[in-house]
């Protein structure tokens, strides 16, 4: 059994395995020890998610905190899956930074967590449904980075941030329609325009466009990566940032509580 007390044990050989792949990664020759430091840390912190899981008897995405341990964990997932197969040597230094971002709020704030789960969000579709979301903004939030990073750049290849675009897409689309199941078998409706479906409706119809402008227009690089970027920020509205709107306190069903 463990509690949110032993994160740190668990955090720490995990990042200190990442840190030493992103070094790694940076330097020519050196695969093999990238991918197995960079899995040992997957299966380090997904052990402590797995006994969370355990201990809390049920999946810990209830609250921003535990959704913040599968976005922890999947970023260096698909920083690696980036790695090895569009070859971005920096790709892991951006992702364990930002999973290091995401624990630490977690360390210093663990008065987030909670272990009671209201019985709208104890449907079978309630987990699925979040952590296909969690891993779709773990891959349009590297594709943002590698965005971010063309900009500065000024030119390079595209199809990386293309494809991972392409990839969350998918995974916030099947996302959507798992999440209009729970809806349905919590609410009695499959949509009802929440404040938080409004936004997932915005954010999925932004990345829509996005595609659709790299395929109709292929030589307008700049205003479509500043389009991604926009993007990524509808979609940060989506995840936390409707806790903030006075349209979404005391209505949305989708705020999450303490």
């Amino acid at each position: 059994m463990v509690d949110w007390n032993d994160l740190w044990l668990f955090a720490l050989p995990a990042l200190i395995c990442w840190a030493i792949a992103a070094v790694l990664s940076l330097r020519d020759g050196r695969q093999k020890p990238v991918y197995l430091l960079t899995i040992g840390g997957l299966l380090i912190f997904g052990t402590y998610i797995a006994l969370m899981w355990h201990s809390l008897e049920r999946p810990p995405l209830r609250t921003m905190g535990e959704t913040r341990l599968w976005y922890s964990f999947f970023l260096p997932l698909v920083g690696l899956v980036t790695y090895s197969r569009w070859h971005y040597r920096w790709v892991l230094s951006f992702s364990t930074l930002l999973s290091a971002v995401f624990i630490c709020i977690n360390l210093l704030k663990p008065e987030i967590h909670s272990k009671e789960m209201m019985p709208a969000l104890q449907s079978p579709w309630f987990a699925p449904h979040v952590i296909i979301y969690m891993f779709a903004y773990a891959t349009t939030g590297v594709a943002t980075l590698m965005a971010l990073w063309q900009l500065f750049r000024k030119h390079g290849d595209l199809s990386a941030i293309d494809n991972l675009t392409r990839v969350g897409l998918a995974f916030i689309t099947i996302g959507m329609l798992f999440g209009a199941l729970w809806a349905k078998e919590a609410w009695g409706t499959y949509w009802s325009w929440d404040p938080k479906e409004t936004w997932a409706a915005a954010t999925w119809l932004c990345y829509l466009i996005y595609v659709h402008l790299r395929r109709c227009r292929p030589a307008e690089v700049r205003p479509a990566l500043l389009w991604l970027v926009l993007c990524f920020l509808c979609l940060q509205m989506c995840w936390w940032g409707i806790n903030y709107l006075p349209s979404a306190q005391g209505v949305s069903v989708h705020t999450y509580g303490n």
